[in-house]
């Protein structure tokens, strides 16, 4: 049995969501910007994407229970989400390990 890998990009984290109305910005008389899109912080979005990580691992930690324990259906689910799991705890360590090496480099720059 072959294994066709384009059934992994047909989840739902896959779909791209359209980008909605967008609004002309406006200047107020004094000069500050009206109808600007609230955005969110860095820091908001680093705790989101924790949190997303920590879902993975939680969905992971679960289906590995389900599947020692001989509930699982699907073994394969599983395992993909299993994988799915490591890879995203990968990027996060690979991602925090450039975020120190950048700020290490800072820190050495002389002014």
């Amino acid at each position: 049995m072959t294994i066709d890998p384009s059934f992994m990009t047909t989840g739902p984290e896959w779909q791209l969501e359209g980008v909605g109305r967008i609004e002309p910005l406006t200047t107020d008389a004094d000069g500050t910007t009206v109808g600007a899109p609230k955005s969110e912080g860095f820091g908001d979005m680093l705790g989101k994407q924790i949190s997303n990580l920590q879902g993975l691992q939680e969905e992971a930690s679960t289906q590995a229970q389900a599947l020692a324990t001989g509930q699982a259906e699907d073994p394969t689910a599983v395992i993909m989400a299993v994988e799915k799991a490591k890879l995203s705890m990968q990027l996060a360590t690979q991602l925090r390990e450039r975020g120190v090496t950048a700020l290490q480099e800072v820190l050495r720059t002389q002014v």
